[in-house]
């Protein structure tokens, strides 16, 4: 999955030891009150909160603020360890522990280790409180919903969490209008959900209890908030847009300890730069209501995979592949990806508001231009299906009838709707090799430059493997999806893209104290070849941004890569609203100001 800055940090990991101790947290508040600029504090610095201070703390928040310790640290409890070990793989169990990550790390770049101490709210008035202990006292400040940051920004040791897991109430709204809105805009159905709330709950109520649609995450232990600060897409954005652009209001806490009910009417700057900005960098997002939208018939996916005999008949179905994506699935019916790798194509499609029998009617003639020639053969046979779009979330209809397709929490005292994609079992706490993406343009599907495309494709899958996820790029989405979704801080790029090309690496979970280590030197193996497969693809696309979510720890030019033309509107929203820096995340809105880890100030803002 990821890349970049190798020799930097092989020449600093001997200085971590040296830079963690006391001594040089005292020098490194010296320095800044040398500068001028004010840093963090750290457990044994001048000025890390007393006892009683974090005792006010903890009555101010009804005493829901925890210290943590990893499951896996040296002394815990053998019964906590071992159920922490039996847990590893089940995502459920890692978001509900405030002390780990659905990622445990990711080579060369972070570790996941937990905070000092976490506030576990359950409810707004929590959250102003942590926010205004940290301001106060100069905390490194984390805030965490689902605990998805593939980068690790949920995640700083010698912080204090702000954990949401606990604020997960909704309310469906026939006839919502958003405050301050009365004249300008007609009521809408919506959805309120607040912070800590997963899709799969919100799927839940407004799908298989309500009957609509809500775009959310394709992945069910996804955040809400968190999701829809960094752009969001899920499977149907090619019809419904970015989760960001069907945002109509949400709550904030500001860096000032301030409650903010923000809407196209109300501070629209602050509202404008959350859709998209990116989580944990402008404020503590604590309720959002989402456009719902009418629900289509059906929902189904198609599944299968085709292998070519040589590298000439790779490229001619690579060729193939794309002109068919072009003329038949390149709308809103069609999202999800191809995956290129060791000269086959991977089919893993999904499409809404066709019939099955519609779907494979679409599927017909590039399948018939496969079987025709005996240079492909099929791996795994094509699979149509589809079912009412009501279902698709609905874990007793999958019970019964497609139990393969779904992992359930496997804890006893589980709800039962709680289960995940058998296919995103791979992804839960590992450990990261490499990963990159960048967008296309929808121009590379013309003719003009479908060969160019098709050259690039194949030289790209033969470093290394790569998908294209056609759903997070809405060219070819309805007009209104995509005019929400460009009224967002996102890269402008992704309006203009047919698809967002990822690929990447990853290994078993290796959470420190586990007693499990990654294998470095085959992860910057892994990574050398995944830089070549993007390299090689994005010689067509060339300047092309990155999903801020699903992007490369090492990005160069992340602020363009990010979010292109709208940084310096969003660096000027950060200025207005947490002029301070309180909220940090690497890679970040503002982040250009601190050191990598978020504790040094290195400029003053601006």
């Amino acid at each position: 999955m990821h890349r970049r800055d190798l020799l930097k940090a092989a020449l600093t990991l001997p200085l971590l030891p040296l830079a963690l101790s006391p001594a040089v947290g005292v020098a490194r508040q010296a320095a800044g009150a040398l500068t001028g600029l004010r840093s963090r504090v750290r457990p044994g610095d001048p000025g890390w909160p007393s006892d009683a201070e974090w005792n006010q703390l903890r009555q101010a928040v009804g005493g829901r603020l925890q210290p943590l310790r990893s499951p896996f640290d040296h002394g815990v409890a053998d019964e906590v360890r071992q159920e922490a070990l039996k847990q590893v793989r089940n995502p459920y169990y890692l978001g509900d522990t405030p002390s780990l990550t659905q990622t445990s790390g990711w080579a060369d770049a972070w570790t996941s280790r937990p905070s000092v101490y976490a506030v576990a709210a359950e409810n707004t008035g929590d959250v102003v409180a942590a926010v205004n202990f940290a301001r106060k006292h100069h905390l490194r400040l984390v805030v965490k919903g689902g605990g998805h940051s593939y980068q690790g920004t949920s995640v700083a040791p010698d912080s204090l969490l702000i954990w949401t897991r606990h604020m997960n109430r909704m309310a469906m709204h026939d006839a919502f209008v958003p405050q301050g809105c009365v004249t300008s805009m007609a009521p809408r159905p919506a959805v309120t959900v607040e912070a800590g709330a997963m899709w799969v709950d919100t799927y839940n109520a407004v799908t298989t209890q309500g009957g609509r649609y809500v775009q959310g995450g394709g992945c069910m232990t996804v955040g809400v908030a968190g999701l829809v600060q960094s752009g969001g897409f899920g499977s149907f954005s090619k019809r419904f847009g970015s989760a960001s652009g069907n945002l109509l209001e949400t709550e904030v806490v500001t860096a000032d300890g301030k409650v903010h009910v923000v809407n196209a009417c109300q501070e629209p700057e602050l509202f404008w730069a959350i859709k998209g900005g990116g989580g944990g960098s402008i404020g503590v997002v604590t309720k959002l209501t989402l456009l719902t939208h009418d629900l289509p018939d059906t929902f189904g996916a198609v599944f299968g995979v085709i292998q070519a005999d040589s590298d000439a008949s790779y490229r001619a179905l690579i060729a193939q592949a794309m002109r068919f994506y072009r003329d038949a699935l390149f709308n809103p019916h069609w999202g999800e990806q191809l995956k290129f790798h060791e000269n086959m194509l991977h089919l893993s499609m999904v499409f809404q508001g066709l019939s099955q029998q519609e779907a494979a009617q679409v599927w017909a003639p590039f399948l018939a231009w496969v079987k025709a020639r005996s240079a492909y053969s099929i791996k795994e046979e094509v699979r149509v299906i589809a079912l009412p779009a009501r279902h698709f979330w609905d874990a007793e209809f999958f019970r019964q009838h497609a139990p393969q397709l779904i992992v359930p929490d496997s804890r006893p005292d589980a709800p039962r709707d709680h289960v995940l994609w058998a296919g995103d079992e791979g992804q839960v706490g590992q450990f990261i090799h490499g990963y990159r993406s960048g967008w296309l343009p929808q121009s590379l599907l013309d003719e003009r430059q479908s060969d160019a495309l098709g050259e690039a494709m194949f030289r790209a899958s033969k470093h290394w493997g790569f998908s294209l996820h056609f759903n997070k790029g809405l060219a070819g989405a309805p007009a209104d999806a995509v005019a929400r979704s460009r009224d967002t801080a996102m890269n402008p790029g992704a309006m203009d893209a047919f698809a967002l090309a990822i690929t990447g690496s990853e290994s078993a979970p290796a959470f420190p104290g586990m007693g499990v280590s990654p294998d470095l030197e085959d992860a910057r193996r892994e990574k050398v070849r995944i830089d070549q497969c993007m390299d090689a693809l994005l010689e067509v696309a060339p300047g092309a941004g990155s999903y801020v979510s699903e992007s490369d720890y090492f990005e160069r030019g992340w602020q363009t890569s990010f979010w292109g033309t709208n940084y310096p509107r969003l660096a000027a929203a950060k200025r207005r609203y947490d002029p301070e820096g309180l909220f940090f995340v690497r890679h970040g809105v503002g982040s250009e100001d601190w050191s990598e880890d978020g504790f040094v100030r290195i400029r003053q803002a601006g």
